[in-house]
Order: C-alpha cells, then sequence, then structure tokens
C-alpha cells in the first residue's frame, strides 16, 4: 500500500498546481479499492487535500506550511479533465474585469457538469448547472455548432422586406458596386 501512496504522490507532484487527482487517474496501478485507500491515507497524512468526493489537489508547500492551490487554477484544470464548460457567474466576472469593486462572498461558477460544491481549505467553490443558454457566449468555441457560422433569420427578412429579393443577390449587389462618397457632396 505505502508503494501505491509513494507512487500516486510521485505522479501529483509532476502535474502542473492545481490539477484534481482522483482515483480513475492511477488505475494502472491496481485496483481501484487499492487506489482509493492510498489516496484516503495521503489525505490522512495531510499530503494531500480532499476538494471533494472522490478529488483531491496537492497543496503547496512553503516555508510556511501548505496552503491550497489557486481557485481559478483548480476550476481551469477541471474544466480540462472533465470536459466541462465552467465559467464564472456574473458576479465574478465583473469583479474580474474590472466592472465593479464590490468582491463576492461565494465565489459561484456556472458548469454544465451537475452541480457541486468543491472545499480548498476554508474556501468553499459552488459550482452550480445552468442552462446552455446562460454558459454560451462567453467564449466562441463553447457555443453549439448550429449556432456558429449561420446568419440569424430576421436578416434575411429584413433584407427580403427592402424589396433586394434573396440574401444572396443582395450581398452580390452590395459586392459589385460599393457607394462612392466624396467632400461636399450629400448621400440621400
Amino acid at each position: 500500500m505505502k508503494s501505491h501512496a509513494e507512487t500516486i504522490l510521485r505522479r501529483a507532484a509532476g502535474l502542473p498546481e492545481g490539477t484534481p487527482v482522483g482515483a480513475e487517474i492511477f488505475l494502472d496501478l491496481g485496483a481501484r479499492a487499492a487506489i482509493n485507500q492510498a489516496l484516503l491515507s495521503l489525505f490522512r497524512e495531510q499530503k494531500l487535500m480532499r476538494v471533494g468526493r472522490g478529488t483531491y489537489v496537492l497543496p503547496i508547500v512553503s516555508r510556511f506550511g501548505s496552503s491550497a492551490p489557486s481557485a481559478h487554477l483548480l476550476i481551469e484544470e477541471l474544466s480540462k479533465q472533465r470536459g466541462e464548460v465552467i465559467v464564472p457567474s456574473g458576479a465574478t466576472s465583473a469583479n474580474a474585469l474590472g466592472l465593479t469593486t464590490q468582491v463576492p462572498v461565494q465565489m459561484v461558477y456556472w458548469t454544465s457538469g451537475r452541480s457541486r460544491e468543491l472545499n480548498l481549505g476554508k474556501l468553499v467553490l459552488h459550482l452550480s448547472h445552468v442552462p446552455s443558454w446562460q454558459r454560451y457566449g462567453t467564449r466562441r468555441r463553447d457555443r453549439p455548432r448550429s449556432c456558429v457560422g449561420r446568419p440569424a433569420k430576421s436578416s434575411r427578412r429584413f433584407e427580403e422586406d427592402r424589396g433586394k429579393g434573396s440574401p444572396n443577390r443582395a450581398s452580390e449587389s452590395r459586392a459589385a458596386k460599393p457607394p462612392v462618397f466624396q467632400a461636399g457632396s450629400r448621400v440621400q
């Protein structure tokens, strides 16, 4: 059992800061029950921090003692590892962008996965599941494929209402003859 614990600790130290570690990463070492026991013993020895159910993270050790890694790094690595879309909530985003000086009391993140709480020492991160329309739009690559690159239906209707016909003919007529502006002339 000590060999599993030592191997887990050595591999976790080689990962980037804030990377969550679970039993599914170390299944090549042995049975899942043995890996879970090794993770639990490392947690009891305070060599790993328990973040959530079955999820651990390596603490940062300095001359002042051990501390939790950055919450933003943990969220970023968790998003990469689990394949979830995780974005900060409105209040957290507004503070990060400098739009407000108010600091949110609780760190809330919106996720495409299940709702849960992560504990980083005394700091509690709330991950709450929200519908896709609240998450999408923050990053273009996260939008569903049906939304990317398609013109809005309202713009087609607008072109047809102006009497220009189909959108293809309207774009051809605009591309064929751009408007010419001269100094002193009036635009009608």
